[in-house]
């Protein structure tokens, strides 16, 4: 992403709106600026606004009020094919009976590009998806990972300002569905063009994105950076879509933090000490006896139950050879340091 002190946008949202038929409101006055270069993606549960706020900036939908600015021209109302974008969806869409080739090349040929000239851009968009070796294969030798970079190919041979992907990992499997967030955000940093994701999994978010916008009930709730979404989340909204949390709030806040208001406190920065043991400076403590234990592969959450019935989560790394640190029913003092409580604002609306 470009110097933050002067970033050149891609693409700037003033004020955008949706609405459906029968009054269903889908956006709700939305601004948000793109920047040249950028990985953004679009976080939120279903029915949250993200898609369709995608979908608005492809053309596929008009905005029923506001602005949408490409390159500082307004295309608000500008039909899909004129716009300077390009859209990966989640089926691929590839023609069975072309070669890899042949589908990538598809796109110059109806904008009739010449021949050779659309051949040597597909070869050179095969390769910076890492299949131009695979050029003369049909899309059903392909793996759903490779069908899915045959996609991207086909979308980046038109050389577009900004590329759209709307849930494009969704048909995969988890192990690849892992390695191609790796590579599509290799891909994004060698190609140099905007991308903009669409995605309900928070996880593939943090991994990829330059820049998070996090939707709910068609707003935004707060924009940033993958680490400023999870450690310093604006709403309760985001503490708990984002990761898991322990929402402190009211009489719990002032029990276990010492004064009022409502944080977020992330489960693996407490600790689980015997019984007794004293906060150290800086730090704050509960009195508790474990209620659950979950073994989570790489860690293991630990609920436990405190003396004034509040309930802490506290996840720990399972190191080597490393005993259980507590078992089910077992007395435990919980530590953490005091920074590590973050405060959040109220959301003021439920997502839908």
């Amino acid at each position: 992403m470009p110097d933050q002190q002067t970033p050149n946008v891609a693409i700037s949202i003033r004020g955008i709106r949706k609405e459906f038929p029968g009054g269903v409101v889908a956006v709700h006055d939305v601004n948000l600026d793109v920047y040249d270069g950028e990985f953004l993606t679009l976080l939120g549960p279903s029915g949250s606004g993200k898609t369709t706020v995608l979908r608005m900036i492809a053309g596929f939908e008009l905005p029923t009020a506001g602005t949408i600015h490409l390159g500082g021209v307004d295309v608000s109302q500008v039909p899909p094919f004129d716009r300077d974008v390009n859209t990966v969806f989640q089926d691929y869409a590839l023609f069975p009976h072309m070669s890899v080739l042949e589908n990538v090349e598809y796109g110059l040929k109806v904008k009739k590009v010449p021949k050779a000239q659309r051949r040597e851009r597909a070869t050179a968009a095969l390769a910076s998806v890492r299949l131009d070796s695979y050029a003369d294969r049909r899309p059903k030798q392909l793996s759903g990972g490779q069908r899915q970079r045959v996609a991207l190919a086909r979308a980046l041979v038109n050389h577009p300002r900004v590329l759209l992907l709307d849930e494009p990992l969704g048909a995969l499997d988890l192990k690849l569905r892992e390695q191609m967030q790796i590579e599509l955000k290799a891909i994004q940093r060698e190609v140099g063009i905007t991308f903009i994701f669409v995605t309900h999994d928070q996880e593939e978010a943090l991994t990829m994105s330059d820049r998070v916008a996090v939707f709910n009930a068609g707003e935004i709730e707060q924009i940033g950076t993958p680490a400023q979404i999870y450690e310093n989340p604006a709403t309760e909204f985001v503490a708990g879509f984002v990761g898991t949390t322990n929402l402190l709030r009211d009489d719990t806040a002032q029990r276990l933090l010492g004064h009022a208001g409502m944080f977020s406190l992330r489960p693996e920065k407490l600790h689980i000490r015997a019984s007794g043991t004293p906060a150290g400076p800086g730090e704050r403590s509960a009195t508790g006896t474990v209620a659950n234990v979950v073994y989570l592969g790489a860690g293991t959450r630990y609920t436990v139950s405190t003396q004034e019935g509040d309930t802490l989560l506290v996840q720990v790394p399972n190191r080597e050879n490393a005993a259980d640190v507590a078992a089910v029913g077992a007395p435990v003092t919980v530590l953490w340091d005091e920074a590590s409580a973050y405060p959040v604002t109220q959301t003021a609306h439920q997502a839908t």
